[in-house]
């Protein structure tokens, strides 16, 4: 049997999203160490606050100030902290409903030890020392020995009345105007297993082949091989080299510069149907301009040293392929 390969896998990109009056006052008034909650139509105040009511789904505008210490209503230790949260160090998840609020807050709260936390117990907001208009302005909650207080105070629904400072010590960050938009990182880290058919795949890429499957049913081959037929739901153990060579089937112009890649943009990412395969891959084109990339262009793997799998496909100067020959592919 071939070695089973894994690989850690990390999926990054940022999240841009531009944020209504209602958002947007509520991050503003993070910045200025205020909490916001907005009220429903059953008279409930919520935090965070929603744009729409989550009875009626009518829009919702009356802001509502809310306390910054409240009660943990439940939690769940994290004994390992990950990179890029909220602390370095062991701390709880927990749900906070605050002063003056009828919902719960998501957030850390930095307590010595799981056994210091319980359902009921006081906390309060530890504010960032940077606070730029983001939910980590509040760096985490703390425990807070005091009683619950409920003591609101109403908000006009206009963004411009609730842009006021509330603290003396508020930075100089709080009078740099309502915040407008947020761009969030997003990441994903995981340990990727490609199984039997794809190590064999990638093994024999290692050596500048191509390894596909036939399916025993319908006859196609797939690159690259998944161990079953998608379409006969059969397992696929006959092995097929395919390529080198291919035709382009579809292809899109990418306008934004991934990270790790040193490309100039625009450059051209295109489904390649291998000769002799019956599925196309993923791949970029290179070795001509952009605005030339066309479908049924005939490209070949160009591969750099030491590389396990090809850097990208260039055409070959063969003629272009007939359409009929790889609309099934498309």
């Amino acid at each position: 049997m071939p070695e089973v390969l894994t690989a850690p896998l990390v999926v990054e990109f940022p999240f841009t999203r531009s944020l209504g009056p209602v958002q947007s006052a509520f991050l503003t008034g993070l910045r200025a160490r205020t909490v916001l909650g907005v009220r429903a139509s059953d008279g409930r105040v919520v935090v965070p606050p929603t744009e729409y009511d989550p009875v009626t789904a009518e829009e919702i505008r009356e802001l509502v100030e809310v306390g910054t210490t409240g009660t943990v209503t439940t939690w769940a230790w994290n004994a390992r902290p990950r990179p890029g949260q909220p602390l370095g160090t062991p701390f709880a998840w927990a749900l906070v409903t605050l002063d003056g609020a009828d919902t719960a807050l998501l957030h850390a709260l930095d307590a010595p030890g799981a056994e210091s936390v319980h359902s009921g117990m006081r906390v309060r907001i530890r504010w960032a020392e940077e606070r730029t208009g983001a939910i980590t302005d509040i760096a985490c909650f703390e425990p807070y020995d005091s009683e619950p207080g409920r003591q609101p105070t109403a908000h006009s629904g206009e963004f411009a009345d609730t842009d006021t400072e509330t603290n003396a010590d508020t930075d100089a960050n709080a009078d740099a105007g309502p915040v407008t938009g947020i761009i969030a990182p997003a990441r994903l880290d995981y340990t990727y297993a490609p199984g039997r058919a794809q190590s064999r795949y990638l093994n024999a890429l290692v050596d500048r082949r191509t390894v596909g499957e036939r399916c025993p049913a319908c006859r196609k081959v797939y690159v690259p091989p998944r161990g079953a037929c998608p379409t006969c739901g059969v397992a696929t153990d006959e092995q097929v080299e395919a390529g080198p060579n291919g035709t382009v089937t579809t292809f899109c112009i990418v306008n934004i510069k991934a990270r790790n890649l040193d490309i100039e943009v625009p450059y051209v990412y295109a489904h390649i149907a291998l000769d002799g395969a019956d599925l196309a891959l993923h791949a970029r084109i290179g070795g001509i301009p952009y605005d030339q990339v066309r479908m049924g262009l005939r490209v070949a793997p160009v591969w750099t040293e030491g590389a396990r799998f090809p850097d990208h496909y260039r055409p070959t100067g063969e003629p272009d392929a007939d359409y009929d020959s790889y609309k099934e592919l498309i």
